[in-house]
C-alpha cells in the first residue's frame, strides 16, 4: 500500500484534497510515496502561521535555536544511508552520491548550530561626542523557500538552517517532483523542537503555492533555486509587490572547465568526467563546456572517450552504477532535443547521446559528448542540464579564458593546468563566483560562500558566515548619554 504523506501548517499535519504520486525515475513501476498538495488556502494559511510565530521565535536564545538545530543535524547524519537511499530513490542520483547528500546536509546544520552562538554586533563611537552607536542584525521577518529536485535535501539544508540561525519562519515549497526528501528534513526538524508555525511545509504546484508565497503581503523575503526564467519572475514579483520583499535567486549555468595543453591529463579527464556526468549532469555547476587548447585537444578527447564507454548508466540503487537515471520523461526529452540540436548546429555527436534500456524503466541515457563545437552554438550557449557535454578548441590560454568568460551565466569554472601563473591569472580574471584549479566545477564545501555572476545568480550569496547577508537586516542604534 501506498504511503502517504501531509503538508505541516501551524505545527499540525494537514491534509489537502489532491495529491502527488512520487515516482521513482530508475523503475517507474516504483512509487516513493503519495503526498499531499496544499491548496492556495493552505498556502496562506501557512503563511499567517508563519507570521504568527515570528516575534516569539526571533527573540529565542542562542542557545535554544542551537540545541533545535544540532538535534537535526544528529538524527541527519544518524540516518544518511536511509536518507541517501530516498533522495536516490526519487531523484536518480546514484546511492553514493545520495548518501553524500545526506551528509551534506547533516553538516550544514552542524554548522549553522554553531553559527547560532557566534551571532556578533558592534558598539563603535560617533562622530559626536557622548554618543554611542549600536550595529546589530536581526531577522528579516517570514522568509517563503522555493528548492529544485536536483538537491532534494541539500539546497533545503542550506537555505532552512542559516534562516533559523537568525531568528526567521519559513513557508517553504520544494520542488513538485521531489517531495520526500524535504519532507522527511521538516518532519525531523519538527521532531528536534521548532514551535508551531515556525516551519510549515506546503508542496504542490509553484503555479498555486509558489504564487501565493511571491504574491503575499505578510512574506518578508524569497529565496529561489531554479531556471533562469523562473528566476526572472521570482525577482520580479518580490519588487513589484506591496511592501517589496528581499529576494535572492540561485538559477542556471554553463560552466567551462579550461584544460591547457601542460595539464595533467589524467586529472584533466576524471575532472571533466566528474563534472560533466556524475549526477547525470543535472547540476547548476556542471562541466557542459570542456575548452581544451590545441595542444592536448585530441589526447584529451581520446581519453576522455575512452573514460565515458567504461561509465556505467543503470539503476541508481544498484551497485556498481556510476550514472543513474534522468529525472523524469520531460527532462529526458530536453536532453535528447539538445543532441539532435548539437547535429544539426554542425557539431560532431563524438559519442553517446543514445537513449538506454535497463532491467528496470526508467529514463537512462547515454552521455553524449560533442566535438567540432563553436561557443556561438545552442549546445554551448544554453543550459541543457543533462549528461551532454560539449568540446571547444581552444588556440591557447588567452583564446580558451575568453571563450570561458563568453557566456551569459557566471557561477562556476574550472582550469586544469600544472603552470601557477595560468591558475593565478584564471582565478583572478574568470567572470564567475566560483573558480577551481585541478578539481572538478561540481563540489563545493558548505562552510564558505556559494553564488555567482550575471545570469547565475542574483542576492547576497548562499551558505557559510555570508548567508547572514540575506537572513539579517541591518540595525543602526545611536544612544546619547550626557
Amino acid at each position: 500500500m501506498t504511503e502517504h504523506f501531509k503538508n505541516l501548517i501551524a505545527g499540525e499535519w494537514v491534509d489537502s484534497a489532491s495529491v502527488t504520486k512520487n515516482i521513482n525515475p530508475s523503475d517507474t513501476n516504483d512509487v516513493v510515496g503519495e503526498f499531499a498538495r496544499a491548496s492556495k488556502a493552505q498556502a496562506e494559511e501557512a503563511i499567517a502561521a508563519a507570521k504568527a510565530a515570528f516575534p516569539a521565535w526571533s527573540r529565542t536564545t542562542p542557545q535554544e535555536r542551537y540545541e533545535i538545530l544540532k538535534k537535526a543535524s544528529d538524527e541527519i547524519l544518524a540516518r544518511k544511508d536511509e536518507l541517501g537511499k530516498l533522495i536516490s530513490r526519487e531523484e536518480g542520483k546514484t546511492l553514493p552520491e545520495g548518501i553524500g547528500e545526506a551528509t551534506r546536509a547533516g553538516q550544514i546544520f552542524a554548522f549553522f548550530a554553531g553559527e547560532a552562538l557566534r551571532l556578533t554586533g558592534e558598539t563603535v563611537p560617533s562622530v559626536r561626542p557622548g554618543v554611542g552607536v549600536d550595529v546589530t542584525r536581526e531577522a528579516v521577518g517570514v522568509v517563503g523557500m522555493i528548492t529544485p529536485w536536483n538537491f532534494p535535501i541539500a539546497i533545503p539544508a542550506w537555505k532552512i538552517a542559516p534562516a533559523f540561525t537568525h531568528g526567521n519562519t519559513i513557508v517553504f515549497k520544494p520542488a513538485d517532483l521531489v517531495p520526500g526528501s524535504a519532507w522527511a528534513l521538516v518532519d525531523i526538524l519538527h521532531r528536534a523542537g521548532l514551535p508551531k508555525g515556525v516551519l510549515n511545509l506546503v508542496m504542490g504546484r509553484g503555479s498555486d503555492v509558489g504564487q501565493i508565497i511571491l504574491d503575499h503581503k505578510d512574506v518578508n523575503a524569497i529565496t529561489f533555486t531554479g531556471s533562469v526564467n523562473t528566476g526572472r519572475k521570482v525577482a520580479a514579483a518580490a519588487v513589484a509587490s506591496t511592501p517589496m520583499k528581499k529576494v535572492q535567486l540561485e538559477m542556471g549555468g554553463k560552466n567551462p572547465l579550461v584544460v591547457l595543453d601542460d595539464a595533467d591529463l589524467k586529472t584533466a579527464v576524471e575532472c571533466a568526467v566528474n563534472g560533466a556526468f556524475f549526477s547525470t549532469g543535472q547540476r547548476c555547476t556542471a562541466s557542459s563546456r570542456l575548452i581544451v587548447t590545441e595542444g592536448i585537444h585530441d589526447a584529451f578527447v581520446k581519453a576522455l572517450t575512452e573514460r565515458m564507454q567504461g561509465l556505467v548508466v543503470d539503476n541508481a540503487l544498484k551497485a556498481g552504477t556510476h550514472i543513474g537515471p534522468v529525472v523524469d520523461q520531460s527532462q529526458l526529452d530536453q536532453d535528447l532535443s539538445y543532441v539532435d540540436i548539437g547535429k544539426s548546429e554542425g557539431a560532431t555527436l563524438h559519442w553517446g547521446g543514445e537513449l538506454l534500456n535497463r532491467k528496470t524503466p526508467g529514463f537512462y541515457m547515454q552521455p553524449a559528448l560533442f566535438t567540432n563545437v563553436a561557443n556561438t552554438m545552442r549546445v554551448a550557449r544554453e543550459e541543457i542540464f543533462g549528461p551532454v557535454g560539449v568540446v571547444i578548441r581552444a588556440k591557447n590560454y588567452d583564446d580558451a579564458l575568453v571563450i570561458s568568460n563568453d557566456t551569459e551565466f557566471g557561477l562556476s569554472a574550472g582550469i586544469c593546468t600544472s603552470s601557477l601563473k595560468y591558475a593565478t591569472h584564471f582565478k583572478r580574471n574568470s567572470e564567475a563566483g566560483m573558480v577551481m584549479v585541478n578539481l572538478p566545477t561540481a563540489g563545493v564545501d558548505y562552510h564558505v560562500p556559494f553564488g555567482g555572476r550575471k545570469g547565475s545568480s542574483y542576492g547576497p550569496r548562499e551558505q557559510g558566515a555570508y548567508a547572514k547577508e540575506f537572513y539579517t537586516t541591518v540595525k543602526t542604534a545611536y544612544t546619547f548619554a550626557d
